[in-house]
């Protein structure tokens, strides 16, 4: 089965396109770099010949609120109107928990959006909605951080590891298409001030965690169950210290690449002083 993946290249997309392949399908990566550019509708007649299904895990390169609408409402008519000229039976889009509970944030607002184009299309389609994932962590301190403390409120949280949601899109891809949604979260529930402020701690970021109230989430007031997903989620299998874990274990192999990668270069600096 023939299945193009665009942002084949990002952090989800890669991961699918392994997955996929490893199952012996023709998982054909799409982005920018390969030619294909959804938002301009470049190389996408191309790609798409053939294809059984479209799985757009494509993201925004700017989250400004008019900049996000317009990438996710032209890039998804753009290949919605290819899908159907070239016959595609099955369009998957990954989106977010608590998108439609998140109004008040013009990057929610750009996946409303999104998602009800895919629903009122002629193309079967299935919408996969996903937590926050474990490797955003880090990126959530940055954006509620006022200058001086990061700021969060103490709601729910059921935070995904990528790989995890890569498994469930592929699943999703090759079956029948629901048309509705799906949801996938992790396996555990936390606190989100409590979780950012212990990933902070093991990154020896000295930022401090302050529980608010009132702190925004992306622009948004958030309820208690805001970011959880519903009783019928897909659940990730990777708990949060299995997924440390497997970051502790990939630092030494990637300090060992930096230093062959060094070494290398030094080689290279003595020839040519040579």
């Amino acid at each position: 089965m023939k299945i193009v993946i665009i942002g084949g290249t990002g952090l989800i997309g890669s991961k699918l396109v392994n997955k996929l392949r490893e199952h012996g399908h023709e998982a054909v990566a799409a982005s920018p770099d390969s030619g294909v550019n959804s938002l301009t509708g470049e190389g996408l007649s191309e790609v798409l010949k053939g294809a059984s299904v479209v799985v757009d895990v494509s993201e925004s390169p700017s989250w400004e609120d008019a900049a996000v609408l317009n990438f996710f409402e032209t890039s998804t008519r753009n290949l919605l109107t290819s899908e159907a000229a070239a016959g595609v039976g099955h369009h998957v889009a990954l989106s977010v928990v608590g998108a439609d509970r998140m109004a008040e944030s013009g990057y929610f607002r750009a996946k409303i959006a999104q998602e009800k184009l895919i629903r009122e299309s002629s193309i079967p389609y299935s919408i996969v909605r996903a937590t926050q994932f474990f490797e955003f962590l880090k990126g959530i301190a940055d954006i509620s951080y006022d200058g001086k403390q990061v700021r969060l409120p103490s709601v729910l949280f059921q935070p995904v590891a990528a790989d995890d949601v890569a498994s469930a899109v592929g699943e999703i891809a090759i079956g029948r298409p629901v048309n509705d949604i799906v949801e996938v979260g992790g396996p555990e529930q936390f606190r989100i001030d409590d979780l950012v402020r212990r990933r902070l701690v093991a990154l020896k970021d000295p930022r401090e965690v302050i529980a608010d109230p009132n702190a925004l989430y992306s622009e948004t007031k958030l309820s208690e169950r805001t970011l959880v997903p519903d009783n019928n989620a897909r659940l990730g299998e990777t708990s949060l210290q299995t997924w440390l874990a497997q970051l502790a274990a990939q630092i030494p192999s990637a300090r060992k690449h930096s230093g062959v990668v060094m070494m290398n270069k030094e080689k290279e600096g003595q020839k040519k002083a040579s």
